[in-house]
């Protein structure tokens, strides 16, 4: 986990800028309000660290806007119904709904929503009441506020490098789309994990509710949601052992207790993007050692900790199994086949460009399918999990994988040629390109319906053999075959045997 690539030192820098941030943003708070609202502070600086990824700066800033009132609404219905134990339980399954819902309008809805569940949430956790909003009101702007001049001004990691594009919802009406559904597994499950919190524990039943609704953060499918609940459980009971170890001899003292929250938003922002689990492990470490800030911590709390996420868990499996489900197959196909499609884009943007259009981009596009086959690869990770017991469906998505691994490298391969003016000009390439587009349309083609491609006419007025153009022709053929490939994974049944490539 700790030696997994890390282009330009990103992950890094941004782990170091969270603590730089969060850090900020907690003595920035603290001389002002109490430790309770200075601890508030510090979540809504690193949720706001975390959750907000919009594709320029400038959306991140304006998301980053939107956090303050939101938050704070959910904080004052929190409050407001501490004493009233069903109107705060229906309010926040209210919430759950919501905040799933939200993320149909892409990072902005989920960045928003996130933030307004855990404001939620912290509130069950620190117990705020009616009179304790006049601390909180200010602790959280004045929270963003800091971390907002860490992120947009001393330390803005994005400025000088492109961002990827974020990839939006997979779409659909109604119920057809997949967040809508994910909107009532959600509710469901946070009502299981509510009802049964409360029977283990009438003071700590949020833990059950915060991990059910988590487990649905960036999935999209039944599968998904399965293997995050099964990485979450094994997280947080390696962190309750941690806390054992840790957090218990620190036992709140105040600057032991620094450093380890310290170490833990570190290792957070660090391990996100390559582990689920080990983010967990640090995010069960940090409040371990936040209850000992509090004077809370004992070994029963943590034990209790354990079962309630595995509570949450179970919830959450449930509902995605019973509830609307998305099925695992569906969901690495629509993917699948948006990768496909930026394929075929990128190889028209390289025809192009090949061609003598200056304006053409296919490394920009060549960025874009890089994280559309992410999200590819996310979705076939429940397949290839050691703990799935279909072994015909592992070896297909294994070979899925590898065949779309290799598509990646050639068409960024070739996106590189086509930056080279010396290889342009060549009807082998405009040829090359053609057939490349055709087999992606055959790949995405709906049902046994071929889609009609018209071969470009101004392939007849370009230049044969220009010396600058193997390399081209190379990555061409092997995407070509690559693609050829993917054919039979693609077009029959998920349980069939396939040939060996």
């Amino acid at each position: 986990m700790f030696v997994a690539p890390d282009p330009g030192r990103v992950r890094l820098r941004t782990s170091l800028r969270a603590v730089a941030g969060v850090g900020l943003a907690v003595a920035a708070t603290l001389p002002w309000v109490g430790l309770e609202s200075a601890v508030v502070a510090g979540v809504a600086a690193l949720l706001a660290l975390f959750t907000v990824n919009d594709p320029t700066v400038r959306s991140q800033a304006l998301t980053t806007v939107l956090l303050p009132p939101v938050g704070l609404a959910s904080l004052a219905l929190a409050a407001s119904l501490h004493d009233q134990p069903l109107l705060r339980d229906g309010a926040f399954l209210v919430v759950v709904f919501l905040t799933v819902y939200a993320r149909r309008f892409g990072p902005r809805g989920n960045a928003v929503g996130i933030f307004a569940f855990m404001m939620f949430f912290v509130a069950q956790f620190l117990r705020a009441a009616p009179a304790d909003l006049a601390a909180l009101c200010v602790a959280v702007p004045t929270a963003l506020a800091a971390t907002s001049l860490v992120r947009f001004g001393l330390w803005c990691v994005e400025r000088g490098r492109p961002l990827p594009p974020v990839p939006s919802p997979l779409s659909g009406r109604g119920l057809r789309r997949p967040t809508t559904r994910q909107a009532f597994q959600a509710l469901v499950a946070c009502a299981l994990a509510l009802a049964a919190g409360q029977a283990l524990s009438q003071e700590r039943w949020y833990w059950a509710v915060g991990a059910a609704w988590w487990i649905f953060v960036n999935t999209s499918s039944r599968g998904e949601t399965l293997v995050r609940g099964f990485r979450r459980f094994l997280g947080t009971a390696c962190g309750v052992v941690a806390g054992l170890l840790v957090a218990l001899p620190v036992d709140g003292a105040p600057v032991p207790t620094v450093l380890v929250v310290a170490v833990c938003v570190f290792g957070i922002f660090y391990t996100a993007a390559v582990s689920y689990s080990w983010m967990m492990f640090f995010v069960t470490l940090m409040v371990s050692v936040l209850y000992g800030l509090l004077g809370a911590l004992h070994a029963g709390l943590l034990a209790l900790r354990v079962v309630e996420t595995t509570v949450g868990a179970l919830a959450a499996v449930l509902a995605v199994a019973c509830v609307l489900p998305v099925t695992t197959h569906l969901t690495t196909h629509a993917w699948i086949h948006r990768a496909l499609r930026c394929m075929q884009r990128c190889t028209a943007e390289a025809a192009a460009r090949l061609s003598g259009d200056e304006e053409a981009a296919p490394a920009a596009r060549a960025a874009e399918l890089e994280v559309l086959l992410g999200r590819a690869r996310l979705s076939l990770a429940p397949l290839v999990h050691p703990l799935n017991p279909l072994c015909a469906r592992k070896e297909r998505a294994r070979q899925v994988l590898a065949l779309l691994d290799d598509c990646a490298r050639q068409v960024h391969g070739l996106a590189e040629v086509a930056a080279d003016p010396s290889a342009s000009h060549d009807a082998r390439l405009m040829a090359a390109c053609w057939r490349v587009e055709a087999a992606v349309q055959d790949l995405v083609r709906e049902g046994d319906r071929a889609v009609a491609l018209v071969r470009p006419t101004w392939l007849a007025g370009v230049p044969q053999q220009h010396p600058g153009a193997d390399r081209a022709l190379v990555h061409l053929r092997d995407l070509e075959s690559a693609l050829a490939g993917l054919a039979a994974p693609l077009h029959s049944e998920p349980g069939a045997p396939l040939p060996q490539r």
